[in-house]
């Protein structure tokens, strides 16, 4: 008993001399820490937009605990980055510790004044070292970023830190709203395309006045901001076609403006473009929209021009890739994929005539509840109030309608006698396989109905060259070669690549292309 008790007695001196030892013995670095890379690039940021965060990690791959004697950024309290050393912040440390064959992390980050570098590039690439140590044992990491100038756009803040919100002028009558933000002056209402605007907040067109967007400009937008086109305002999106298909040079960006390349497709970063009831003749012409919450929300004037899109991609919307509520749309060359709800939803009834269209879904982040297209005559509000329209026409020619959910496409109808629901596929390559005898039953869907339904291709492979990196393009293998329309072929002669379409006209946006051998 003795003998166990003095073994209990040694083992827990031993390990509680252990766990309360503060004498490692650590030796002066020796300069052959290794690095996990030898230059940290932290992306592209625009003026006074605070950065990703960075990591380096540092190794000590010697025998011996180690402590580095100084661990500083080479500009030291004047650099524009930033450190986090083993939990502590900071630009300069001291005796900074590292066990033998064990590392540690540094975190960095950066927020930088583009005025103080500014040159006539509008981009300025920041540079700084991370040294360790210093004589014949220093060794140092390099930290590039790349700044950019911008436009910045934000509402005004009270003396008590409230964010501006906007007022709206709707028939006469003053309506105050939650919603931040602001509307432009006269003199902001033509974007160019000199530098990339950064809006923070909802950038407002007012009442009556016209917003022009020069082809080749940049939008970026912060989280919970986007465009509102009030009453009789208009948005007019004049981008041209991009021969450098990779940069889109004269194209027109809608993004948000968190510039990294892990938030090149992450969708939701950013509101939508409101177009509102009682705002008119609004066009978009080859723009791209991405990243956003919605990306065109369309409402009111179903009886009128309310919008034209063409030649348009809208990719990643967390929520809608475009909602029309009661409203007005035609479409032409437009691209719509990886839409958390549906890519082109048209509510409320109203009026859509599209052509040659590719309106595909794939998302994969999350659970989809409706289809790449859903078209329905009512709306449930938040009380529970149900309130109907007509659809008054739903013309979708030589498009395709495809997903990764079956089906693609929903005509949903609050039936009344006294609406109309008024629809047609002409030459669509569409997915739906009714794998339910009791669902999507009656007339909206009997496809052998001529007056809804006109040579339509089912459930055949477009054969998109890479859905899930948004490249909607077809090649040779597609069901969808030469299926197209030749009346609405003429009228949309060119594709979105700018590829004559009328002798042999595919069905979507693309023309086909050849796949190229490896």
């Amino acid at each position: 008993m003795k003998r166990i008790i003095y073994f209990i007695s040694c083992f827990l001196f031993l390990m509680l001399w252990s766990s309360c030892r503060k004498d490692f013995n650590f030796s002066p670095s020796t300069g052959s820490l290794t690095f996990s890379k030898d230059t940290v690039y932290l992306d592209t940021v625009f003026s006074n937009i605070g950065s990703s965060t960075y990591n380096l990690k540092v190794y000590n791959n010697s025998d011996n605990d180690i402590v580095i004697p100084s661990l500083k950024l080479a500009l030291g309290e004047d650099s524009d980055y930033r450190l986090n050393v083993d939990g502590m912040s900071g630009k300069v440390f001291e005796d900074v510790e590292i066990l033998a064959k064990d590392s540690m992390y540094i975190f960095i980050e950066t927020t930088i004044d583009y005025n103080n570098f500014s040159n006539a590039e509008n981009t300025y690439l920041y540079t700084d070292k991370i040294e360790f140590d210093s004589g014949t044992n220093a060794q140092d990491i390099d930290l590039v970023t790349l700044v950019k100038d911008a436009v910045f756009i934000y509402p005004s803040k009270n003396t008590e830190g409230i964010v501006e919100t906007l007022t709206l002028d709707i028939n006469g009558e003053q309506v105050e709203t939650t919603i931040q933000g602001r509307f432009l002056t006269e003199d902001e209402l033509h974007f160019t395309n000199t530098k990339p605007y950064v809006i923070y907040g909802y950038a407002a067109v007012p009442n009556n006045k016209v917003m022009t967007v020069d082809a080749g400009a940049r939008l970026h937008f912060h989280s919970d901001s986007g465009l509102f086109v009030s009453q009789g305002a208009s948005l007019q999106v004049n981008g041209t076609y991009s021969n450098d298909r990779e940069n889109l040079e004269n194209e027109v960006i809608f993004e948000g403006n968190r510039l990294e390349t892990s938030f090149s497709d992450t969708p939701g970063q950013w509101g939508t473009i409101w177009l509102y009831d009682g705002s008119i003749n609004n066009s978009i012409n080859y723009a791209t929209i991405k990243n956003a919450t919605v990306a065109i929300l369309s409402e009111g004037n179903p009886d009128e021009s309310k919008l034209t899109l063409k030649n348009t991609q809208i990719y990643n919307s967390s929520n809608y890739g475009v909602l029309g509520r009661n409203t007005s749309i035609t479409a032409e060359n437009l691209v719509i994929n990886n839409s958390g709800q549906s890519s082109f939803a048209a509510t409320l009834g109203g009026r859509y005539n599209v052509t040659h269209a590719t309106i595909a879904n794939y998302w994969s982040s999350s659970f989809r509840q409706y289809p790449a297209l859903l078209i329905n005559n009512y709306l449930v509000d938040d009380d529970g109030t149900t309130y109907i329209a007509n659809l008054s026409e739903a013309n979708f020619n030589n498009c395709i309608i495809y997903g990764n959910d079956n089906p693609e496409f929903v005509l949903d109808q609050v039936e009344d006698d006294a609406l109309v629901y008024n629809f047609k596929f002409t030459n669509c390559l569409a997915r739906f396989q009714n794998l339910s005898s009791n669902t999507y039953t009656g007339v909206n869907y009997d496809f052998n109905d001529a007056t809804h339904y006109e040579n339509m291709i089912f459930n055949e492979d477009p054969s998109f060259k890479n859905s899930s990196n948004n490249e909607l393009g077809i090649d040779e293998n597609s069901k969808a070669i030469n299926q197209g329309n030749a009346t609405y072929a003429n009228q949309v002669p060119l594709d979105i690549l700018n590829t004559s379409r009328t002798a042999a006209p595919d069905l979507g946006a693309y023309q086909h292309s050849v796949s190229e051998e490896e």
